[in-house]
């Protein structure tokens, strides 16, 4: 059944300046999804992480659809325009892979090019691994879409998630890790004055930002973590794998820049670029990543 379409929430003048695309809502499972839907041809689905929302993608965008692609950039619930949610503890990794496979199924979209980065890789990879038909070229970014090596270790940032009212008071409070993104790139200046004030906008209330700490506490801590389910699923999908991938990894990421031995692992036949770039390399490289989406679109 086709979604119905809605108006997207309104934006000031000074970040559609930065963000200028067509952009909708859509209802799924009864929440708003905002989502970036420019160009006709094959679909590219690009999903974003924690703690940002599309406008990460700004400036890969422009790219592709002169290539005949049509580029479909959501929200996560509860992140930039999407409906946001009260608590923590609402956000779950079957939630966010149901919402972008419920926009995936709406929007009709077949012969599709997943692109995701931090939490978007096991996402999009959860959509794939649960209609593969759907799904037949895949671009990962600094994420992680296989089963945690055991013991498993997790860093700083995602122990300090787990620490009771501590993390209230700087997740919620002082919208942590906002004002500190710069910290995990390559060269800091790639998220300045203006970045942070774009990826604060959504956050700006403490009412809406239990998204920040929810997903920091979807990553898995122990073996019976509920996201290990869904990572179950992605790393049995990445090793059947067979269409055409592409792997774009910023080398001086602190929490993943170590993970891309493990990816061209599962994806042996994919194009690697590495880069000099940190974490959210979608502000640092952006021309890297839109040529591998193209690698991974020619001539099908």
């Amino acid at each position: 059944m086709a979604l119905e379409l809605l108006d997207a929430p309104p934006i000031p003048g000074w970040l559609s300046q930065a963000y200028p695309f067509r952009r909708f809502g859509a209802k799924i499972d009864g929440r708003l999804v905002h989502f970036v839907d420019e160009g006709t041809g094959r679909p590219v689905l690009l999903v974003h992480g924690n703690p940002t929302w599309s406008f990460l993608w700004r400036k890969v965008i422009p790219g592709l659809p002169s290539h005949g692609l049509r580029v479909i950039v959501p929200d996560l619930i509860g992140l930039g325009l999407s409906e946001k949610l009260p608590s923590p503890g609402a956000h779950t990794a079957e939630m966010h892979v149901r919402s972008i496979l419920g926009l995936v199924a709406g929007l009709g979209l077949e012969n599709l090019v997943i692109v995701g980065q931090d939490w978007g890789g096991p996402i999009a990879a959860g959509v794939a691994a649960r209609e593969p038909e759907r799904v037949t070229g895949a671009v990962f970014a600094n994420t992680a879409v296989l089963l945690p090596r055991t013991p498993i270790r997790t860093t700083w940032f995602h122990k300090l998630s787990h620490v009771p009212i501590v993390s209230e008071v700087l997740f919620r409070g002082l919208n942590f890790p906002v004002p500190i993104l710069y910290r995990v790139q390559g060269n800091p200046k790639s998220i300045g004055a203006f970045e942070k004030k774009a990826y604060h906008y959504p956050l700006r209330a403490w009412r809406d930002r239990a998204a920040p700490l929810g997903l920091a506490r979807m990553v898995p801590n122990h073996s019976n973590h509920p996201s290990m389910a869904l990572l179950s699923e992605t790393d049995n999908w990445a090793h059947r794998f067979d269409g055409r991938t592409a792997l774009v990894w910023g080398l001086r990421d602190p929490i993943l820049g170590r993970a891309l031995r493990r990816m061209t692992e599962a994806f042996p036949h994919a194009h690697v670029t590495e880069t000099q770039a940190g974490h959210f390399l979608q502000e640092e490289v952006p021309d890297e990543i839109t040529r591998a989406i193209l690698s991974v679109t020619d001539g099908r």
